[in-house]
C-alpha cells in the first residue's frame, strides 16, 4: 500500500464542495484527483465527514458524504494505529507544529508519499522525507 502523494483534508473538501468563491479551488482539487497517485489516512476521512456535514455552509448528507469516501477508500487509506500516533508525536516536537498536521506528515510518509499537498502546512517545506505543496498557490 504506497502512494506518491498524500491529500490533506482540505483536498478533499475542495473536491466535494468548492463552488462560488473556491471553484478554482474545486477544479485544481479535482484535477488532482484524476492525475495523481494520491493516498490519504483514516485521520483525513474523518476530518472529510466532519467539515462537509457539519461544518460547511451548504453541508453535504452523511450519505452524500460517505458516497465521496467509499470513492477514496480504493486509494492507499493509511490507517491510524498506536505506532502513527508516536510518530505524529515526535514530529510535533520536532518541527513545533499541531499534533493534527503531524499526524499527517507522519501517515504520508507511512504511505510512501514524497509530497503532501496541503494549504495548512508551510509550502515548500520538508518534514523529513515528505515536502508539502500548496496546490492553489
Amino acid at each position: 500500500m504506497n502512494a506518491k502523494v498524500f491529500f490533506d483534508t482540505n483536498i478533499l473538501v475542495y473536491a466535494a464542495m468548492g463552488s462560488g468563491k473556491d471553484e478554482r479551488k474545486r477544479e485544481r482539487a479535482l484535477e488532482l484527483i484524476a492525475a495523481e497517485d494520491f493516498g490519504t489516512s483514516a485521520q483525513v476521512l474523518q476530518e472529510f465527514f466532519v467539515t462537509v456535514v457539519k461544518k460547511a455552509s451548504r453541508p453535504l448528507t452523511a450519505a452524500q458524504a460517505l458516497k465521496w469516501i467509499e470513492q477514496l477508500v480504493i486509494f492507499p487509506c493509511q490507517e491510524i494505529d498506536h505506532r502513527l500516533v508516536r510518530i505524529a508525536i515526535e514530529l510535533c516536537k520536532r518541527y513545533s507544529i499541531s499534533y493534527l498536521d503531524a499526524a499527517i506528515l507522519a501517515a504520508a510518509e507511512a504511505l510512501g508519499a514524497h509530497t503532501v499537498y496541503s494549504e495548512d502546512l508551510n509550502s515548500g517545506q520538508q518534514y523529513g522525507q515528505v515536502r508539502v505543496v500548496n496546490p492553489f498557490t
